[in-house]
């Protein structure tokens, strides 16, 4: 039987038995016509190639080197800028893919949609799941360390710090971190204004990140010594890979300029140019400011700080005015990466909605702001508490995990959908397919390896947990289950 609501390039055959329901795919063709509409209203298309690109170097720039480096040099030493090449170039090969999706398919889902159109429902609903881990796990953990930069910025200017108790979650010598729950609640306040709003506000904030780590590599070059380099990988390439797994958090930039897919204004052109010229930027100055940051300080000294750089702009001046500036500087940035990691993760549930695998709730649209009201307010809430509760270095590799999952997905699914689609108009062409969508496959597999076991495990419960949740909810009230639909 054939879906007969939709044209006939868009129809669905209904699957009867249970293996074919679970490989049922969504045309592309009705990806596409379905983009921006929601339950009431739909979502406005006002993003350029400018916005487009802010919002990725927004959810990338600023992670990595404000609030992880600490927690990834002691375990990769000096050799920490080499975990940054590692991660940026499997980035690199992953963006490609996603370069080429993004074009062909240019909707909120990101990855998860990608995988629909080419893997599958369960396949795309896994990955949609990782994604909620991705992107919900890394608002989290990214306002923890927006927390440790506030306290920096509070002890410069005015000489107090919050307690431990309120700054601090259970398991770090706190109670509640009240700061990271703050910066989520005020990127949700951005979010409800639409995604033009947000965008401009974003704009602003990456534009003083950027000057900030400029600024550091200016001043922290004064106090390179290279006798910091000596011993330049102590733990050895087992050390650079695992510091590669946990920054790789750090790269998922590019998927959140693929959710705007349904709010460019031309998002067949502009996502693909947004997601590779964000990646090249982020991963140079990435590198840069590792190896300013190493060496000015040994590496035995970073202690796991989640306020590194600012304590080395202190450090290298004796004064407290460049360490207070800078903290200034990264309260900003890192507020801009949860706003815009925040925006993906309600874009892809909002995808996930309108297709019938989680509630209708998610793809509500408010009429007058063209923004999903009620996914945001849920989403910002979830993400908070788990930000006041939980410390920042589990969720820093819990977030890698999902990351690569999804990316080695989005590597198969360009294959696939060259094979399946192979005359579909196409932006952007990954070189070398399938050579290249292969390595960047293996690299994602590789750098999951390097994660803990308390992290694969933490996984596996999550992904036992979505599976379940599918099979009770979503397979059975997915779109493609009914005629009418």
């Amino acid at each position: 039987m054939l879906d007969q609501g939709a044209p006939p390039q868009q129809r669905t055959p209904q699957a009867t038995g249970l293996g074919a329901r679970l490989m049922r795919r969504k045309p592309v063709e009705r990806l596409v016509a379905e983009g921006g509409q929601g339950e009431g209203g739909a979502l406005r298309r006002s993003l350029g190639l400018w916005q487009l690109t802010m919002i990725s170097i927004g959810a990338t720039l600023g992670t990595g080197i404000f609030v992880v480096l600490g927690e990834a040099v002691p375990k990769a030493g000096p050799a920490v800028t080499l975990s940054f090449v590692i991660a940026g170039l499997t980035a690199l090969f992953s963006a490609l893919s996603y370069a080429e999706l993004a074009g062909t398919i240019p909707v909120a889902g990101s990855s998860y949609s990608y995988a629909y159109a080419t893997m599958g429902e369960l396949i795309a609903w896994i990955c949609g799941w990782c994604l909620v881990l991705e992107y919900g796990v890394s608002v989290a953990a990214v306002a923890v360390g927006w927390g440790e930069y506030l306290n920096e910025l509070l002890d410069g200017t005015i000489g107090v710090t919050i307690p431990d108790a309120l700054s601090a979650p259970p398991g770090d010598g706190g109670v509640f971190n009240l700061p990271a729950l703050i910066v989520v609640l005020l990127a949700m306040a951005f979010l409800l204004g639409g995604a033009r709003e947000s965008a401009r506000a974003n704009t602003v904030m990456v534009v003083v990140k950027m000057a900030a780590l400029v600024l550091f590599c200016a001043i922290g070059v004064q106090g390179f010594r290279s006798g910091n380099y000596e011993h330049f990988m102590p733990l050895g390439m087992a050390g650079v890979s695992a510091a590669g797994a946990t920054l790789f958090f750090s790269y998922i930039g590019f998927d959140a300029a693929s959710t705007a897919g349904e709010e460019a204004k031309n998002a067949q052109r502009d996502l693909p140019r947004a997601i590779m010229l964000s990646l090249v930027i982020v991963t140079a100055l990435y590198v840069l400011v590792a190896a300013v940051a190493v060496g000015a300080k040994p590496w035995q000294h970073f202690n796991d700080s989640e306020a590194a750089l600012a304590q080395i702009m202190r450090e290298v001046t004796g004064q407290s005015f460049w360490g207070t500036l800078l903290a200034f500087c990264a309260v900003i940035a890192i507020a801009s990466v949860v706003l815009t990691v925040l925006y993906g993760q309600t874009r892809i549930l909002f995808a996930m909605s309108r297709d019938g695998l989680v509630p209708k709730v998610f793809a509500r649209v408010h009429p007058k702001t063209g923004a999903p009201r009620a996914n945001t307010v849920i989403v910002s809430l979830f993400c908070g508490v788990l930000a006041a509760a939980i410390p920042l270095g589990r969720l820093a590799d819990a977030t890698s995990i999902g990351t690569l999952f999804a990316f080695a997905l989005v590597n198969i699914a360009v294959v696939v959908l060259r094979r399946t689609r192979p005359d579909m108009p196409r932006t952007f062409r990954v070189p070398l397919s399938p050579v290249f969508p292969a390595l960047g496959f293996g690299f994602c597999v590789w750098m999951m390896g390097s994660l803990s076991t308390v992290t694969w495990v933490v996984f596996g419960v999550w992904m036992a947990v979505g599976l379940v949740f599918y099979f009770v909810y979503g397979h059975r009230r997915s779109r493609l289950a009914t005629p009418e639909s």
